[in-house]
């Protein structure tokens, strides 16, 4: 085959490319693929055939010069027009305050009740008044007279750092109703106990005390709280509870959820006492008699089933016979103090007592101070509490 024959050969092929390249269409990248390929199969295949038969053994010779068959490829569409390009996706931005360098993680303030138990913490300030300890202090686990008691505690994340916390409930103990309060504590770089803040503590109005405690998910802490402190005469069970929520704000702890204030407790009472003093003259037999005038008011909204009522004379001074009738049982027979037990007080309603008293012939009785309380109860004759108990209580002088 002579040059020229060989250079109109490529030319005639080329000219089958551009030929049967323009005939593709292009409806979609995985259409092109599939379809491309089985038509160009069969259209190279059928125009081989044509020019084989037009230039016969010139062909076979190039053919045979050019070496092995190298079919061309898939086309690669051209993307449509119509159909928008898919934005590259958003890079991630990475953490505020974060680089490239590792950084060290939060350090786990979860402290189990024995490990609390062994080593020493620092309390917030116990309110003012008689109390325990709060620098560097050993928590107990027994109710210790002047000692920091471990009630109860439970973990989570309350300031949002990403690692857990401990949240503890401590009582000073001081007899049976020393001050409560909570405390969130946490670990620091080098694995020691430090202190967060309070979350709550009682008080001397309300709360008086503090039941439980439990941690929830978005790091709010819960405190059951009561309006009352059990003992004096009333049990854990008259006190009113309200679960309350406090969160970290950064520097305290502040109440975000449940009621803010206690209505009047239905085991509780207003009432109050007065008296006139006690003065004693000679009678015909040589004793000595006196009459006290006593006044107990139910300042309440509510009636008070019984009162109990006590004058703290001394025990030579007995009850004489006028006055003592609305008394049940018999006065005459109590020791010190005299003791009177009266019957149903009605809201807002006064009862005056005019109490006689004598001193037997020959007895000396200087002068002096003696108690008068009045303290209500119920229709079991438990003392109920009293919402301003200081006017339960008077002083009568006697001579």
């Amino acid at each position: 085959m002579s040059e020229q024959e060989t250079l109109d050969f490529a030319e005639e092929f080329a000219r089958y490319r551009r030929t049967a390249l323009a005939e593709v269409e292009a409806p979609g990248p995985a259409a092109v693929r599939r379809t491309v390929r089985g038509r160009s199969r069969r259209r190279l295949a059928a125009t081989a055939t044509t020019a084989l038969a037009l230039f016969g053994g010139s062909a076979v010779g190039y053919a045979a010069m050019s070496g092995p068959d190298h079919r061309p490829g898939p086309v690669e569409p051209t993307p449509s027009v119509s159909a928008s390009p898919t934005p590259p996706p958003t890079p991630t931005p990475s953490p505020a305050g974060t680089s490239s360098s590792p950084t060290n993680p939060v350090p786990d303030g979860r402290f189990s009740r024995s490990q609390l138990l062994g080593v020493p913490v620092t309390l917030p300030a116990w309110r003012a008044g008689p109390g325990c300890p709060t620098s560097q202090t050993r928590l107990t686990a027994d109710a210790r007279e002047g000692a920091n008691s471990l009630l109860a505690l439970d973990h989570g994340d309350i300031d949002g750092d990403g690692a857990v916390e401990t949240v503890a409930l401590v009582q000073c103990v001081l007899g049976t109703r020393g001050p409560m309060q909570v405390v969130a504590f946490d670990r620091d770089k080098e694995g020691k106990v430090t202190t967060v803040g309070r979350v709550v503590a009682t008080t001397i109005d309300k709360p008086q005390w503090l039941f439980a405690l439990d941690v929830v998910g978005d790091g709010t802490v819960r405190v059951q709280v009561g309006d009352i402190a059990p003992g004096g005469g009333w049990p854990a069970e008259w006190s009113q509870r309200q679960w309350r929520g406090y969160r970290w704000k950064g520097e305290t702890f502040a109440q975000v959820s449940g009621p803010t204030s206690f209505g009047q407790n239905p085991h509780s009472a207003d009432i109050s006492v007065t008296t006139t003093d006690l003065v004693l003259t000679t009678a015909d037999d040589g004793s000595r008699t006196g009459t006290a005038t006593v006044r107990v008011h139910n300042r309440g909204t509510k009636p008070v089933a019984h009162v109990d009522l006590r004058l703290g004379v001394p025990a030579a001074v007995r009850p004489d016979v006028d006055g003592w009738a609305p008394c049940e049982g018999e006065p005459q027979d109590s020791s010190d103090p005299v003791t009177c037990t009266l019957g149903r007080l009605a809201a807002g309603a006064e009862i005056r007592l005019d109490l006689s008293f004598r001193l037997a012939e020959g007895i000396a009785l200087g002068t002096g101070k003696a108690d008068v309380r009045a303290w209500p109860m119920d229709a079991g004759f438990d003392l109920l509490l009293d919402v301003n108990d200081a006017d339960n209580q008077v002083r009568m002088t006697y001579r």
